[in-house]
Formats: structure tokens, sequence, C-alpha cells
């Protein structure tokens, strides 16, 4: 069976407000679209340019592109690379993206012609190099992370639009707590604002949220408020509206139902965050963004369970 794809149509059909005492309900005037993709791989990443060009990536060296809004999907394979799990995608228009592959190893590619080619822009094959995310604050900067090597976390950064790729001095990678890593679920374990603030969310033994306001030159760390302890556990998405109000996501990818731990909130840019208690999303949670253009913020959040 085909797999099918959730499509945003507009900006975002479905969302859940933060702080609504109905956890789940519907919001008026907004619904999921579902649409054939067109592929049987597993689809992770998603990257919205506007309201009718996105594109999309996954299992199988996997890459989707739509440009008429999502109404279809014309899916393609990055040559060589038939068995690469794309986990993230960043896209600047119509025939401009950069994809990244997370392991065994690491690879970022480039495409400037719609797919028709690709180029490899950053490979490693070090010995536990396992990418997690990317994101970028405008059309040519931006930023990759994978997990620990050598007790901090792994960045790499580009000034090119993805055509190269720098790795961070040590001293700018952030320390990682023993047991501490982050998860490719969505790539969407880092977040960026296009005014140098960046986020990054991490899990297993202990789960916190980074925040940089340099472009990931210097970090500090404070307690995410979710589910830790437990390699399976943590934050595995991070998103913010503005400068001041963002949300965290994930739980136990081991236990789906569960809804302890699962979210939680910030409104000083990161400094603090304030688990959800009173109306948290059901189940484990794997990816969040906020539906733009919302007052209050609202925000989407997806997992096994549903949106």
């Amino acid at each position: 069976m085909k797999r099918t794809i959730l499509v945003v149509a507009a900006v975002l059909l479905a969302a859940f407000a933060c702080r609504s005492e109905r956890p789940n309900a519907p919001v008026p005037g907004l619904a999921w679209i579902l649409q054939e993709s067109g592929t049987e791989a597993s689809l992770r990443g998603v990257s919205v340019v506007d309201d009718r060009t996105a594109w999309a990536s996954g299992s199988n060296g996997t890459v989707l592109r739509t440009v008429d809004g999502g109404a279809t999907w014309a899916a393609m394979t990055v040559p060589g690379e038939e068995s690469a799990d794309f986990r993230d995608i960043e896209a600047f228009g119509p025939d401009e993206a950069v994809v990244m592959a997370i392991a065994s190893p690491a690879k970022i590619y480039r495409t400037t012609d719609a797919g028709e080619h690709w180029t490899r822009t950053f490979f490693e094959d070090a010995p536990g190099i396992f990418l997690d995310g990317l994101a970028f604050f405008d059309e040519s900067d931006g930023l990759a992370f994978g997990d620990p090597m050598d007790g901090r976390f792994v960045f790499i950064a580009t000034a090119d639009g993805g055509a190269s790729w720098a790795p961070l001095p040590d001293e700018s990678r952030p320390v990682a707590g023993d047991g501490e890593a982050a998860f490719a679920a969505s790539g969407t374990s880092l977040a960026v604002l296009d005014d140098d603030r960046v986020w990054l969310c991490t899990g297993g033994s202990v789960s916190r949220v980074w925040r940089s306001t340099d472009r990931g030159r210097s970090w500090e760390a404070v307690p995410s408020g979710l589910l830790e302890g437990a390699p399976s556990s943590g934050a595995f998405s991070v998103a913010f509206h503005d400068a001041g109000n963002g949300i965290a996501v994930g739980g136990d990818y081991r236990a789906e139902d569960a809804s302890e731990g699962n979210a939680a909130i910030s409104a000083d840019g990161g400094r603090t965050w304030q688990a959800v208690t009173a109306a948290r999303p059901g189940g484990y949670r794997e990816a969040v963004a906020f539906v733009p253009g919302t007052t209050p913020p609202m925000a989407v959040t997806v997992g096994p369970t549903g949106s």
C-alpha cells in the first residue's frame, strides 16, 4: 500500500491551543486533508516554502515535491542513496532544497534544479556519527547537528545555502550530559529564528532545551520539563512562535499512548519551561509547529496516536 501524506492547506489546517482546557479539541475551520504521497517510504521530514510549494523526505533515499499546494506530489530518489534515511529537509523554493541523511555515513545533499540533479555537500563516516536535524536562518545561513561525539554535540554550519559545510569550533559545541542525546524523529529537535536565536532539545538520561542567541557560538541549557531518564524518553521537537513563546514536545516512544511529560511551554525565549499538565496532547509526540498568524499563538503537534 502506498503511504499517504497529511497536507497542510493554506498554512496549517489542524491545531491545538497549547493553553486550552480542551486538549485535542477540533479547531473551527481547521481540518487535515489526506493525500496520496506516491511512495511507500516512511516520511519523516517536511519543509513548506509557501502555499503552493513544499518538499518532504524519508526512507529509501526518497524526496517528495509539490508545487500545487499538495494536490499532487512527485516522488524521486537521490541517485546512489536508495538505502539512505533522509530524516530532515530544508527547501528554499520550487527548485532548491537541502536534504540530510542521518548516519552510516552521515550525508547532506543539495539540489538547485527541482531534484533533477543532486550534489553531495557533506560526508562523514566517523564511528558514532548520527545527524539529528538541520535548520536555516535564511537562504544562506544554516546549521546541522548530531548526537554527541567526544562528549559534545556535533554542529556544522553553512553560509552558502548548504553548498558547503564547516564544523563549529569545539568550544561552540554544547557539552552533553552522560546519556544525553537528541532525536531524529522528525528533524525538528533544532529550531531557529532569523534573528540569530537557536534552540536544541534533548532527551535520554536528562531532557533539556539548549538556547543560543548568537547562532550557536555559545549555549545555555535548562530543564525541558518533559519526561526523562530512559534512552527512549525526552524532548523530541521544539518550536518558537517568536522570541518569547515556545513549545517542546516528546514523551517516550516506547509508550505511545502515555501523555505524562509530553509537552512544555516557555514564555521567556526558552530561559524557563513549564510542563503542560491540564491540557496535554494525547500520547507520545514526535513533532510540533506553530500556526503562523494566530493570536494567541496556536500549534499543531503530531505523533503515532494522531494530531
